[in-house]
């Protein structure tokens, strides 16, 4: 072979492995780069966190912020005066302010309002915002609108009704005159008459005037003889009598018996009227007389055009009940003797309802 050629071969294939050289090295470099490339993502990578969550975070503040801006609220609106309205009208009134409202029924004292708005919350003026609620206070009308029949009724019961009626009202549409009272065979307190008539129409408040019953007052009683009595026996015929005793009290004297009536009114006649008053004298002593105290229970009442039912109920210290007596009086000076033991307490009832009370020392 020609050495010139061979001499050629061989640089030829050393510039080869030259070549072949330079690409491993540049092999090895470029795994290095990758290398070091991945050691510095991993000592940065909470770094890398932070700023993607930061981002996040921006990114749905933004968005909030966007929404709330381009989304308006309710506007705020002005409160109609609607008091003194029909509750049609208030209705399309709040309807057109955008507001929504609250009923609620009451009674009226004025003839004629049903359906009118009495009141308004929150009053006239106030600002509130769109779709709030109102509350509004719609007549139901008047309790009664018509007088009734109260003939036959007893006065105190219709007197009490009426007064449950307009309770709470400034002005009560039925009111009660003083009442004219006659002598009739029904019983006392029961309405004879009355005035305006049943089924009259009610437009503004009425007086009613009536006639009432005192009982069969014409009817005469015999006055009995009562010396001697005990306070006992005196309790007795106080509660069957139709005689209104006034009692009263002295010391007893020597040949006087302790606890017993001692005098008596005297009267021209056999016979008195029914309910007339009559005087009574009880000789009694401070001392107890076996076991018992003996006084005389007084109270000062309302004058009654009829005779009502009073009692006096005794409890004693274990509070144990008892009715002392029970009579009808016309009211005025109320007296009535007892026998009781010490430390009893003593009751006066007026038509069931206590006007005095007395403990016994």
């Amino acid at each position: 072979m020609d050495k010139n050629k061979i001499f050629d071969t061989l640089k030829n294939a050393g510039n080869k492995v030259i070549e072949k050289g330079k690409s491993v090295k540049d092999i090895k470099l470029s795994r290095v780069n990758i290398h070091s490339f991945f050691e510095s993502l991993q000592s940065n990578g909470k770094t890398l966190v932070i700023t993607v969550v930061a981002a996040v975070v921006l990114m749905v503040f933004f968005c909030f912020v966007v929404f709330f801006v381009n989304v308006k609220g309710p506007e705020e609106v002005l409160v109609p005066e609607v008091r003194g309205k029909d509750l049609t009208q208030a209705l399309i009134e709040m309807q057109n302010k955008e507001l929504y409202p609250k009923i609620t029924l009451r009674y009226s004292d004025i003839p004629g309002d049903e359906g009118t708005i009495l009141d308004q919350s929150p009053d006239a003026g106030s600002i509130v915002k769109g779709y709030s609620r109102v509350n509004l206070v719609v007549s139901r009308g008047v309790v009664v609108d018509h007088v009734e029949n109260y003939v036959g009724m007893n006065f105190d019961e219709l007197k009490l009704k009426l007064q449950t009626l307009f309770a709470g009202s400034a002005k009560p549409l039925i009111i009660l005159d003083s009442p004219d009272f006659k002598a009739d065979i029904s019983e006392a307190g029961t309405i004879l008459a009355q005035e305006p008539p049943e089924g009259t129409d009610i437009s503004e408040p009425v007086t009613l005037k009536l006639v009432v019953s005192r009982g069969p007052n014409f009817e005469n009683t015999r006055v009995p003889y009562l010396v001697g009595k005990t306070v006992e026996e005196m309790l007795q015929i106080a509660s069957h009598s139709k005689i209104v005793f006034d009692f009263t009290s002295r010391a007893a004297a020597q040949d006087e018996m302790a606890g017993t009536v001692v005098e008596q009114q005297q009267f021209d006649g056999e016979f008195i009227k029914n309910y007339s008053r009559m005087s009574v004298v009880l000789a009694l002593r401070n001392t107890e007389i076996d076991g018992k105290k003996y006084g005389i229970f007084s109270a000062e009442l309302s004058d009654y055009p009829y005779p009502v039912p009073m009692r006096i109920d005794a409890a004693d210290e274990d509070g144990n009940v008892t009715s002392l007596v029970n009579v009808l009086h016309s009211g005025g000076s109320f007296t009535m003797p007892y026998a009781v033991p010490k430390n009893t307490v003593l009751t006066l009832y007026v038509v069931d309802k206590a006007v005095k009370k007395l403990t016994v020392h």
